[in-house]
């Protein structure tokens, strides 16, 4: 089965590029490095701070890159995370060596003593298409959620002088039942800053986060219902594991509310007062990616998983053709089908568009294409 997205790039001609995800990704990240100087409570990577053996080598880094353009034309996105990725200290020569043969490049710097203007002035020269900067809350909550004092302070520092020089800026936020009731702050902040993308990551219980309380279901619907209406002030709203956002949106611009808690009413009302009346029409796309469908993660140490909260892993690039895996491995394969899917998700009127949390469904059943244990929805099959 095939699946296209109408992807956000477009041609020399100006024309919006078709984008079939049974062939090749649209996103491929790179976890460069387990080094990290923070100590993030919800780290998928369980960083630490010196790297592990067996990272990929410089030439290795070039091999991976070589791979990515094996896809043709247009190439993915190489978005290079960790850890963090100034870790690496042959980053930039890697960036370098990825741009000059094509390939988009978007980065998810660590915001420590690393993270300088210098640091930003060489990805404004490399022409990387992003950067993301991470806010889990306000300064108290953040902080404590990275582990180290004065973070926040310093990423609002950072990402209003990487806005000035004219870098992409993008804002992440991991979502979880300690900070949700500070999302209408937070975006009341990210929309003053100028931000133009804000992506939110409802969590996966890995790594270290298997020591965070995740939201239930109903806080997942009213919170889903929050960014709509966030997305409504024209900042692109995204969301990371919550595929479910989709049947929102979709529910929502046909007019039928999802969501009536207690939640989502104080949510809804601090947006109000803090924002103002919505200014803008919502989303009229939404994109359709998943693990696996779209999106592939390589490991520091080149294994191959569908995406980066799904610990499945399918191979290695040092031995394996990414293209290859990409395209042929099973897993994959069923990642992309949702006739594959169990329990609500394979019956459900929204399962190609939405799909659930594949990731989800593993950190909880042990099986990535049972349904996704965070979305209350009921289909219209089991009415």
């Amino acid at each position: 089965m095939t699946y296209i997205h109408q992807s956000s790039k477009a041609n020399s001609e100006g024309h919006r590029l078709q984008w079939d995800f049974s062939t090749k990704p649209l996103l491929v990240f790179w976890e460069t490095t387990k080094a990290c100087l923070l100590a993030c409570k919800h780290c998928r990577a369980e960083a630490i701070p010196s790297s592990l053996p067996g990272e990929l080598s410089f030439d290795e880094a070039c091999n991976l890159i070589e791979g990515i353009r094996s896809f043709g034309r247009p190439y993915p996105i190489l978005i290079l995370t960790g850890g963090d990725l100034l870790n690496r200290q042959d980053i930039f020569t890697v960036i370098g060596y990825a741009r000059k043969h094509g390939l988009p490049v978007a980065v998810s710097p660590a915001v420590t003593r690393l993270l300088t203007k210098d640091a930003l002035e060489k990805f404004l020269d490399l022409g990387v298409s992003s950067i993301s900067f991470s806010l889990d809350g306000m300064e108290a909550t953040h902080d404590f959620i990275r582990g180290v004092g004065g973070t926040w302070a310093t990423t609002l520092g950072l990402a209003k002088t990487a806005m000035k020089m004219g870098l992409n800026v993008q804002v992440n936020t991991c979502v979880m039942k300690q900070n949700y009731h500070e999302l209408p702050e937070l975006f009341a902040l990210i929309k003053e800053l100028g931000v133009k993308v804000w992506e939110v990551f409802f969590l996966i219980k890995i790594g270290r986060g298997t020591q965070i309380e995740e939201l239930n279901p109903h806080e997942c619907e009213a919170v889903a219902n929050f960014l709509y209406d966030a997305s409504r002030y024209g900042v692109t709203v995204r969301t990371v594991e919550a595929p479910f956002y989709r049947r929102i949106v979709i529910q929502r611009s046909r007019g039928k509310s999802t969501a009536q808690s207690e939640i989502y009413k104080m949510l809804l009302e601090k947006l109000l007062q803090l924002c103002g009346p919505y200014q803008h029409n919502a989303p009229s796309s939404i994109g359709s990616t998943g693990d696996g469908k779209g999106i592939v993660f390589i490991g520091y140490d080149g294994t191959v998983f569908p995406g980066g909260f799904l610990p499945v892993p399918r191979g290695n690039v040092r031995s394996n053709s990414l293209q290859e895996l990409y395209r042929s491995d099973q897993l994959f394969n069923d990642l992309r089908n949702p006739m594959a899917f169990a329990g609500r998700c394979g019956i459900c009127e929204f399962r190609e568009l939405c799909g659930g949390s594949r990731a989800r469904a593993y950190t909880r059943f042990g099986d990535s294409l049972a349904e996704d244990p965070a979305c209350a929805y009921v289909p219209h099959a089991t009415k």
